[in-house]
């Protein structure tokens, strides 16, 4: 009896973890449309045209992370510091539209992310991860910044500042 149990458990897990990874891909299936149709990583959008008319609807500010999210150091040390961090969290619920761009080596894509990402960094100019983009609520660029050393306070504090001289 603790072997079906325990088989079953594994199998429900299984399962479970290959429809999240899926999802979290982009990946698409015969009843949706696209990749970049309704998908946000937590609170982060990964279609930008979704990401600007929400962030016009709402008259907020976007921030754009050019991340390498499996592979930069640096990348992976600014979420952990800063973008996952509730103090960031908070501010960000309430003052900006957050956009994952992602250039993994080893997390799968759809070949519609893969194309818009690149077509963004080609437009920005994205050099080195992270890259942090900060646009207007129309799309206009007000800045470009990166990793800051502090934690989540010091980079509200420093987004806040940008945001303040725009």
């Amino acid at each position: 009896m603790k072997k079906s149990t325990l088989s079953l458990t594994l199998l429900v897990a299984a399962a479970l973890f290959f429809t999240v990874s899926q999802t979290l891909v982009g990946t698409t299936d015969s009843n949706s449309s696209s990749a970049l149709s309704d998908y946000t990583h937590g609170t982060w959008e990964i279609n930008f045209e979704q990401a600007l008319a929400r962030a016009k609807a709402e008259n907020k500010p976007m921030l754009l992370d050019f991340t390498g999210s499996d592979w930069c150091g640096w990348c992976i040390r600014l979420d952990k510091e800063v973008f996952s961090q509730p103090e960031f969290m908070t501010y960000a619920a309430d003052s900006l539209v957050l956009v994952e761009l992602d250039f993994p080596r080893s997390k799968k894509q759809s070949a519609e992310i893969k194309a818009q990402n690149k077509a963004l960094a080609k437009k920005y100019s994205i050099r080195g991860y992270p890259t942090i983009v900060l646009l207007t609520a129309e799309g206009e660029l007000i800045a470009r910044t990166g990793y800051k050393r502090g934690g989540a306070e010091n980079y509200v504090a420093h987004i806040k500042e940008i945001l303040a001289g725009s």
